[in-house]
């Protein structure tokens, strides 16, 4: 006579296996489409690349404005510079004087 051991099941098990393969379903399903899984990869390399090329517009932007601001230094500054800005901020000029306005795109 052998003796055979079954293990019997109890619905406290079930419960507890259930819910472990849920949570695992749920962390395997946010790693592929969650907000950071993979296929968002691609989407915030697109955002980085865009974000960086609007980061160097801004820099040139940045250093002409900086230029502009050197040319107008009360201590040292450039008197076309200045003639420019008065005729164009204040509409400062002369009676003999002819201005011609340029679109700068």
């Amino acid at each position: 006579m052998t003796r055979q051991s079954h293990k019997i099941s109890l619905p406290k098990e079930k419960w507890t296996h259930g819910l472990a393969l849920a949570l695992l379903l749920l962390i395997g399903g946010l790693a592929i489409a969650g907000p950071s899984g993979l296929l968002a990869w691609s989407e915030n390399l697109q955002l980085l690349e865009q974000r960086q090329s609007h980061i160097a517009k801004l820099q040139q932007e940045h250093a002409a404005l900086e230029n502009q601001v050197a040319l107008l230094n009360p201590e040292n500054a450039d008197a076309d510079m200045v003639g420019e800005r008065l005729r164009r901020d204040f509409n400062v000029v002369h009676e003999d004087e002819l201005v011609l306005i340029l679109d700068e795109e």
